[in-house]
């Protein structure tokens, strides 16, 4: 089988050269200079260069001009799902089109999707339909969120007061966020949720819950973040099962954030990928899934290789941390506070830049980027918890004086 990889994720993460069998299948990896060298090393493969200036597509379609046609295009990360649709439909492959795709990446279409289920969502609406018709237009006033359509990470995203107040910055500053197309949508106030999981042709395969400590949008302002698994209850479970069917999220994995609200959970939105920070390891050691290992098999050899998943007893949840390093100002970090916390029993893994070890100055949720991160367990949900509160209260990540 001829298999294209649209690479950006390490291998490092993936485990490609574990999961695709590079002597029996003819593997190519596409991608921007700096991931090439993240690609499987001691394995036979062609790897070749893009620009990465131009559009994704475009340029893959260009870069493997004249080789013959994959049976399969694989693409692990969420910026490139698009990407390899499109690449798909030009060639007429098998998998996920450009419209499939969209529910799962673009908020706005997700939103309606989820929406036509029966299932509650934020109230939303396109930004430029809302400037267009103004904030009388909007279905609610008070507090608001501005965020780019198709982002993630909360990257790019904004809270404010109120409707008039969203609109009014988005006005004035039309280059940031009109032009890239975002979305308002209401905030719905309570912790924020994210289930992750594995399905295959519409059916679990493994689903796991967890809480965040901390948000994500905090995490984008400068401030730690952290998660701990929570009871993946059946009623979760079949709920998440929904949103999935509504987006059409059928084989592959999934991270899906949603909010406890007083009436019940209320969708926030779904990728069709697998968690970022150090969701990966905490699910696998959870469950005994990997779950880029998993996707990786269910899309070269079938859906009918699934992975038996583990249940997690009380005592047996994990955690993950990660301290931003982006807001710091400086390449470079110091870090207090942390002694008491780095040899603790409940430590699986501690991550720690030296005084000497830059920091990486963009968004990032990866351990090798950031001042601080670590994982946590096996323990309860409530040892987790307490854990991470005063680790977050108690540490400090500062420039160096």
């Amino acid at each position: 089988m001829h298999i294209l990889v649209l690479h950006r994720v390490p291998d490092s993460l993936i485990r490609y050269a574990e999961n695709i069998d590079h002597d029996e299948h003819d593997v190519t990896y596409v991608g921007v200079p700096h991931r090439l060298v993240t690609t499987p090393q001691g394995v036979r493969a062609r790897r070749i260069e893009r620009p990465g200036t131009g559009e994704t597509a475009a340029e893959v379609l260009a870069a493997i001009a004249g080789l013959p046609v994959p049976d399969r295009v694989l693409a692990l990360s969420e910026y490139d799902l698009l990407a390899a649709a499109r690449v798909r439909e030009v060639l007429g492959l098998p998998g996920p089109y450009e419209a499939e795709v969209l529910p799962s990446r673009d908020k706005v279409a997700m939103k309606a999707a989820v929406a036509r289920a029966g299932l509650a969502i934020p109230r939303y609406s396109p930004l430029t339909a809302a400037l267009d018709d103004g904030a009388g237009s909007v279905p609610w006033a008070g507090e608001t969120v501005l965020k780019p359509r198709a982002g993630a990470s909360s990257e790019g995203v904004r809270t404010f007061p109120t409707v008039a107040q969203a609109l009014d910055w988005s006005a004035r500053h039309p280059a940031d966020a009109v032009a890239t197309e975002y979305e308002i949508e209401e905030f719905v106030a309570g912790p924020i949720l994210h289930i992750d999981g594995l399905v295959a042709d519409g059916d679990e395969v493994a689903i796991l819950a967890s809480r965040y400590v901390g948000t994500c949008l905090d995490y984008a302002a400068g401030r730690p973040l952290g998660s701990v698994q929570i009871d993946t209850t059946a009623a979760n479970v079949e709920w998440t099962l929904r949103c999935l069917r509504a987006v059409g999220i059928a084989t592959g994995p999934f991270h899906l954030e949603a909010i406890e609200s007083a009436g019940g959970l209320v969708f926030l939105e779904v990728g069709a990928r697998f968690g970022g920070a150090d969701v990966v390891d905490t699910f696998e050691l959870a469950t005994g899934v990997r779950l880029p290992a998993a996707q990786l098999r269910l899309l070269v050899e079938g859906s009918d290789v699934r992975p038996a998943m583990r249940v997690p007893g009380p005592g047996e949840r994990y955690a993950w941390f990660v301290w931003p390093g982006h807001t710091l100002g400086s390449t470079h970090c110091r870090i207090s506070g942390e002694q008491p916390f780095r040899d603790h029993p409940l430590v699986w893994r501690w991550v720690q830049r030296g005084p000497d070890e830059p920091v990486r100055q963009d968004l990032s949720y990866a351990d090798a980027d950031l001042p601080l991160a670590g994982v946590l367990g096996p323990a309860t949900l409530t040892e987790l918890e307490d854990f991470l509160g005063a680790l977050f209260e108690t540490v400090h990540v500062e420039p160096p004086r």
